[in-house]
């Protein structure tokens, strides 16, 4: 049997396609797996992500309108820098309608120089945009 080299390339292209594109897609779960990963780690850019716009409803942070990805880089840092993590969980994970999805963490720190136990919970809002997770924003209640 001869098969022409069109016709294999055709049926690669059709069998790598999807796996390509499986790759690059995120779960919610894996967003969240990211997110904790980050807020451990005090590493904003990975939190915020390839997102483009986040609102910040953080202490110092006016939430009043979705902040540039630098800038909101940079008010992460501001937040997290002073706090030594004791413990962050992930305590739901959640889709609450196609492409839109929201992730709660339960954060316990204390803050640089003191030793009083301090608890936080941080709801970040994600879009799903191009088959990946993105954060849109993030909100913190003590």
């Amino acid at each position: 049997m001869r098969v022409s080299a069109r016709w294999l390339v055709w049926c690669f292209m059709g069998v790598l396609t999807p796996v390509r594109a499986a790759a690059g897609q995120s779960t919610l779960s894996e967003a969240a797996a990211r997110a904790k990963q980050a807020v451990s780690a005090h590493d904003a850019p990975a939190l915020v992500g390839k997102s483009s716009n986040v609102v910040l409803q953080i202490p110092g942070a006016d939430a009043s309108s979705p902040l540039g990805r630098s800038q909101a880089i940079e008010l992460l840092r501001r937040y997290l820098r002073p706090a030594q993590e004791r413990g962050l969980d992930v305590t739901a994970i959640r889709e609450v309608e196609p492409g839109k999805g929201f992730i709660e963490l339960t954060r316990r720190y204390v803050v640089s120089g003191t030793s009083e136990l301090r608890h936080e919970t941080l709801y970040l809002g994600y879009r799903l945009l191009d088959g990946e997770w993105r954060l849109v924003e993030l909100r913190s209640a003590p």
